[in-house]
């Protein structure tokens, strides 16, 4: 298919540098994301909540995706993709600086605030690269180029979440030992010293983040389009409106269903582990697994797509193994279940590469809007972990009105939360089989 994305049709490596430019701002977003599989316990400690009111973590930085992600794609329009890659380093930078002041008062809406700030960052630099990597060369292998930032993503969310759950989750089963039967005093001292954990790690964030957002204004990055709409046929009316395309629509969704069981795979497997009984030291752990079930997946299909298997293909195997992954992680038990926690992370590594490019085929010049809608559908991230969440509060307080002890319902519960995960991984299929080309025939694609 002849491309009018790339740089240069005469050189290959004409998209190199700007690959890697791009694949070190996956890296950053990825590192910055999965750190909340590290926080998630640590502010339910620290704060004294419920496991719904812990996984507002997520929601703090997803929910950020729905509310800028159209000023985001305005914002790119007047400024370009390159200054608007370094305002959202920028913003990230200054949302880290908030973790000081609301460590200091140990205020959990002063915490959700700078995730909030935060993910407002990240939205401009998703909304930015993900499309600029799209059609930064043919579309029939973005989901390969899609899945090479995914590699880099992933790396740094183990990375970060090794990291971080290093330095807020050391010692914490000891403390949470110690805060049953100290004094209230004593009891407020273990927590603002634990609380106090997040400040040298958030300064080095915020200072890298900031030397970045400065580096990035110099890179070589090249101005790319996507392809224009083709012309219409006689007889057929062209597209003047984003809502003249349903695979849109059904893709937004897809996405807003994929990111939901994406990050429940990342950010509540750390909790789970200690729910049934893991000591944090182990459980620390527990999230790089995920994330490295989706390195492995996202080289394998980097090698794969598009030379032996289709984009469609890889959604189609990936939403069938989540549907199996998702009946299993519910009928074993202890660390069995966890794996197949982590086994989701094979299941959603090619679904996001995938996506993208059937969701934003011949979109033309509705690309960039499009591009801010799949970015609101990063939503899920917020919707999705807290209704797990909510549904393992009230299966533990059933349970304890069985008669079941604290341990046997606090694991019970989080294991039977994960029914939520199968309808949304039904709804990818039905997106890889028939939604993804839901109009297209209409039109001759």
């Amino acid at each position: 298919m002849a491309n009018r994305n790339k740089p240069s049709s005469s050189d290959q490596n004409s998209t190199l540098i700007p690959i890697i430019i791009i694949a070190s701002l996956f890296f950053i977003f990825g590192f910055v994301t999965w750190i909340n599989g590290a926080l998630i316990p640590f502010m339910k400690t620290i704060n004294e909540l419920t496991s719904a009111q812990s996984l507002l973590v997520a929601s703090a930085s997803y929910i950020s995706f729905v509310v800028m992600a159209l000023p985001a794609s305005y914002i790119l329009t007047k400024i370009g993709y390159k200054k608007g890659m370094s305002l959202g380093l920028f913003i990230m930078g200054l949302g880290a600086l908030v973790f000081i002041p609301a460590a200091e008062a140990r205020t959990y809406w002063m915490f959700l605030t700078g995730i909030f700030i935060q993910g407002t960052g990240m939205t401009l630099l998703q909304t930015a690269s993900n499309p600029y990597i799209t059609i930064l060369g043919p579309i029939d292998s973005a989901a390969k180029r899609i899945s090479i930032m995914g590699i880099c993503n992933k790396i740094a969310g183990a990375l970060g979440s090794l990291i971080f759950g290093s330095l807020l989750l050391s010692g914490i089963d000891e403390i949470q030992k110690k805060l049953s039967v100290v004094s209230v005093t004593e009891k407020k001292q273990l927590l603002d010293t634990m609380a106090d954990s997040v400040v040298a790690p958030y300064i080095t964030m915020a200072v890298v983040l900031f030397v970045l957002g400065i580096l990035i204004r110099k890179a070589p990055l090249p101005d790319v389009e996507a392809e224009p709409i083709e012309v219409a046929k006689e007889g057929k009316t062209t597209k003047t409106s984003i809502f003249q395309f349903p695979h849109l629509w059904l893709g937004v969704l897809t996405l807003f269903m994929y990111v939901g069981v994406e990050v429940i795979a990342g950010d509540t497997i750390i909790a789970y582990g200690i729910s049934l009984g893991f000591p944090a030291e182990e459980a620390k752990f527990f999230t790089t697994f995920t994330l490295l079930a989706m390195v492995a997946t996202y080289a394998l299909g980097a090698f794969l797509i598009p030379k032996y298997i289709t984009q469609t293909a890889a959604l189609k195997v990936s939403a069938i193994l989540g549907i199996i992954f998702s009946f299993f992680i519910v009928f074993t038990s202890g660390f069995v279940s966890i794996l197949f926690v982590a086994a989701l992370g094979i299941a959603n590594a090619l679904v996001w590469p995938a996506i993208w490019p059937l969701t934003l085929k011949g979109l033309g010049k509705f690309t960039k809007t499009a591009s801010a809608l799949l970015i609101m559908a990063i939503s899920g991230g917020a919707v999705i972990p807290p209704l797990y969440g909510k549904f393992v509060d009230l299966n533990k307080a059933d349970m304890l009105a069985m008669g079941l002890s604290q341990k046997a319902a606090t694991a019970n519960a989080a294991t039977e939360g994960y029914w939520i995960i199968l309808p949304c991984y039904v709804f990818i299929l039905y997106y890889a089989l028939f939604g993804h080309a839901v109009g297209l025939k209409k039109i001759g694609k």
